[in-house]
């Protein structure tokens, strides 16, 4: 998931709200006698995925440390990858 998709589910996850649960009403018939009514409240359920989602939003795998001071390092002009480096990942990657 990238990091608009996060924010778009951290937000939905956010606009979920618990209804309001009433109190039983008491209420006294003409004979005097008391009977209690009671109302019954909305409920909501959330299936597995949004609770996986959620979890996910929790344990975000981004090293935002890190992120941040590769950012810092490319932005100064001071990150510098090997040639070398490079070609191995690339042949690596087309080996696999």
């Amino acid at each position: 998931m990238n990091a608009s998709g996060v924010v778009i589910a951290q937000q939905a996850i956010n606009s979920i709200t618990p209804s309001d649960v009433k109190p039983a009403v008491r209420a006294s018939a003409s004979d005097g006698a008391t009977t209690e009514k009671s109302v019954t409240a909305d409920q909501t359920s959330l299936s597995s995925t949004a609770g996986l989602v959620a979890q996910a939003l929790e344990g975000s795998d981004t090293r935002s440390a890190k992120v941040a001071s590769l950012q810092q390092a490319i932005g100064a002009g001071n990150y510098n990858v090997s040639s070398s480096d490079v070609a191995d990942k690339i042949i690596q990657s087309l080996l696999d």
